[in-house]
């Protein structure tokens, strides 16, 4: 991709996952301080949607990001965010909740959730599942149709099915699933992580997500299972 059609596909990115809105150019310059007209950003805007990165949901609106925007935008436009010293502490109390692992992780998985604001899975062992923060990801604008939250309980009622296919991948680094590839639905994306003794833990949010913190919470919670 174009360095100057990357940036413009990183900002859109950044602007849907901070105000779940469509984005428009005006805003775009007046927000970043862009040294471009809107009307130049509108001609980026045909160009990345000539080529399936953004959409616009609606005829007068702005655009969003398509699922090849959100993975374009992970795959190689994705800045790296470090935890706040808050964040760290918490995850760190967190792990000295419990010595056991299962209960250590499903501590961490908690903290993450509210540090997130998205639910967080955890695969046990061989077998046992668990969940938390559903309301965190029901609150998000994604949620607002009845059938997403219906389709989504449904998933969740089978979770232990959906976490025996990914219990059988090794995932070394946090890894991102996003949309389709989503087990959890196509209006989802997950970031998953192999933990010590066969468990699995992953944030779950929509595909609007704040993917730089959800790689980074996945991190710090593997170092801390390792400890």
């Amino acid at each position: 991709m174009e360095q100057r059609l990357g940036q413009i596909l990183g900002l859109v990115v950044d602007q849907a996952v901070l105000t779940g809105e469509p984005v428009g150019s005006l805003s775009l310059v007046e927000q970043y301080g862009l040294k471009v007209s809107p009307a130049t950003i509108r001609n980026y805007f045909v160009e990345l949607e000539g080529a399936g990165y953004i959409m616009q949901p609606h005829t007068s609106s702005g655009r969003m990001p398509t699922e090849k925007g959100y993975r374009e935008y992970v795959a190689g436009l994705l800045k790296t965010k470090n935890l706040t010293k808050k964040e760290s502490s918490e995850l760190e109390e967190a792990a000295k909740q419990a010595q056991e692992d299962h209960r250590r992780i499903k501590a961490l998985a908690k903290a993450a959730a509210d540090l997130a604001q998205n639910a967080v899975v955890v695969g046990i062992g061989s077998s046992d599942s668990y969940y938390t923060g559903l309301s965190n990801l029901f609150s998000q604008p994604e949620f607002k149709d009845w059938n997403r939250v219906v389709s989504m309980s449904d998933i969740l009622d089978r979770l232990d099915e959906v976490l025996a296919k990914l219990r059988h991948v090794k995932f070394s680094e946090p890894t991102t699933l996003i949309g389709s590839e989503c087990p959890f639905g196509a209006m989802c994306s997950t970031i998953v992580a192999s933990a010590p003794q066969g468990c699995l833990i992953g944030v779950l949010g929509p595909m609007r997500m704040d993917y730089a913190q959800g790689i980074t919470l996945m991190k710090k919670i593997q170092q801390l299972l390792i400890v």
